[in-house]
C-alpha cells in the first residue's frame, strides 16, 4: 500500500497543522489515505466512483474533499506544500505562453504570392 501514497512523510507532516482537528461526529481516521485518493482523483482525472478502495470509501473521499473546499482548507495545505515544489515551474495552461494569431498562418498571418509580383 506505501506506493499508493502520493505524499512523503515530510509532505504529509508538513500539513499536519493544516488539517482540522475539531470536529463534531465521527472523527477523521485515515487521512494519509483519503489525502491520496483525493490527489489521485483530481491527478489522474478519474470519476470519485473509480477511486481505488485502497484510498477508502470513493463516498469519504468525495466528502472530505467537498468539505474541505468549502472550508478553504485546500488552500492552507497547497501553501504549505508549496515548498516541497518551488524549483519545479509548471504551466497550467496556455494563458502564460500566450502566441499571437498571426504565429499559426491565421487571419492577417504571412500573404503568399506578394514576394513574386513584379518589381520585388
Amino acid at each position: 500500500m506505501s506506493n499508493l501514497f502520493w505524499l512523503s512523510d515530510e509532505q504529509l507532516a508538513a500539513i499536519e497543522a493544516a488539517l482540522p482537528k475539531k470536529r463534531r461526529g465521527v472523527k477523521p481516521q485515515r487521512n494519509r489515505e483519503v489525502i491520496s485518493g483525493i490527489i489521485h482523483v483530481r491527478k489522474i482525472g478519474c470519476g470519485w466512483e473509480d477511486c481505488p478502495p485502497d484510498y477508502g470509501p470513493h463516498t469519504t473521499v468525495y466528502n472530505r474533499f467537498n468539505r474541505w473546499s468549502k472550508a478553504g482548507i485546500w488552500s492552507a495545505i497547497l501553501a504549505k506544500l508549496v515548498v516541497f515544489d518551488a524549483t519545479d515551474i509548471q504551466c497550467i495552461d496556455s494563458t502564460t505562453a500566450k502566441a499571437h494569431r498571426c504565429a499559426t498562418g491565421g487571419k492577417g498571418g504571412r500573404k503568399t504570392g506578394h514576394w513574386t509580383q513584379p518589381g520585388w
